[in-house]
């Protein structure tokens, strides 16, 4: 009972955000690989101020303003750290799921950018969890250890991680169930970039089968695991398999205004994208993009979207607008 006291306390005010103001144009994002060793110096602070400063970061990685929040990242990890260093009992319990959840926001932003910080903070994020003693910031950490895993090439492991952190969560309770189905979609979808299709569509069942059992849980630093979003996940899923027809309809079926932070709304249409785009539909492809953009500008500047972006540019197909998309996007080599 402690434990989910403690948990609810901390991620009260992390509740998903409503997304914000929409800049159109990208400032020099925060290099995390240096960022991440060089933390500023910094003071413990009251734990009220820290979660709020936490919740708020959260808030920029769900509406997508990642280039504030890489600026704020190194003195949230400091000042979290600090706190963890200053603290005992259950208040250092207390700072310990502060610290993982500011190093898992720190591993979701290297991992937007391609970076391979997304490794360190992951482990970081595992290690402070561990020390919580919190089976959901367990949980969190373990499924961002898994995606740098699954980003190395190393798909297997990444499975094996996530079903194992899967099974000691209890499903029957809302918050370790809600995790623990975020860690199935994730494993289904490493499973299909290793082309184990048995693997992940078992996964990819099982996880829908856990959502529709609960609730969705608000506060929590992953994925909502909702219906829609195993949906989306299956559409991602299959096209790593390499079959991305049999994703139409899934995608045709999706209600992207249905998730709840234009983050994950970015990433569905994302994945609708390059469905099309494998399908050879570059129209289809370039109207998906459109919509990322307009959830999230700071999406589509991307590597992965940018290259997606230069493929129709300089593909057969003449479309309206993609110039000018293009351009504004960084994907127009000058």
């Amino acid at each position: 009972m402690r434990r989910r006291e403690l948990l609810t306390g901390v991620a009260a005010a992390g509740a998903t955000a409503v997304v914000g103001a929409r800049p159109a144009a990208a400032a020099e994002p925060v290099d995390l690989d240096v960022a991440l060793f060089r933390l500023p110096q910094a003071e413990p602070m009251p734990m009220p101020r820290l979660v709020g400063q936490i919740s708020a970061a959260r808030r920029d990685y769900c509406s997508t303003q990642y280039t504030r929040l890489g600026q704020t990242l190194p003195g949230l990890i400091a000042s979290a750290t600090a706190t963890r260093d200053a603290s005992t009992g259950r208040a250092r319990e207390e700072a310990d799921l502060a610290l993982a959840r500011s190093y898992v926001l720190a591993a979701e932003l290297a991992t937007k950018q391609h970076c391979d910080a997304a490794w360190v903070a992951a482990d970081r994020a595992l290690v402070a969890a561990r020390c919580s003693g919190i089976p959901v910031a367990v949980g969190e950490a373990s499924r961002q250890l898994a995606i740098a895993m699954r980003r190395s090439g190393r798909s297997t492991a990444a499975v094996h991680l996530l079903t194992k952190e899967a099974g000691d969560l209890d499903a029957s309770r809302d918050h370790t169930g809600a995790v623990r189905t975020t860690l199935l979609l994730t494993g289904a979808y490493s499973a299909a970039t290793g082309r184990d299709r048995p693997t992940a569509l078992s996964l990819l069942e099982e996880a829908e089968q856990e959502a529709e059992r609960h609730p969705a849980v608000p506060g929590l630093f992953t994925v909502e695991a909702t219906r829609t979003q195993v949906d989306a996940y299956r559409i991602s899923v299959l096209n790593a398999l390499g079959t991305p027809d049999e994703a139409v309809r899934v995608a045709r079926r999706l209600n992207v205004d249905r998730m709840p932070t234009a983050e994950r709304r970015a990433r569905a249409w994302t994945d609708v994208a390059r469905m099309w785009n494998a399908l050879g539909d570059a129209k289809q492809t370039f109207a998906a993009l459109r919509r990322v953009e307009q959830e999230a500008p700071q999406e589509v500047r991307r590597p992965s979207l940018r290259a997606l972006t230069s493929g129709l540019l300089y593909g057969p197909t003449r479309i309206e607008g993609v110039h000018e998309f293009a351009a504004r996007t960084g994907a127009l080599v000058a």
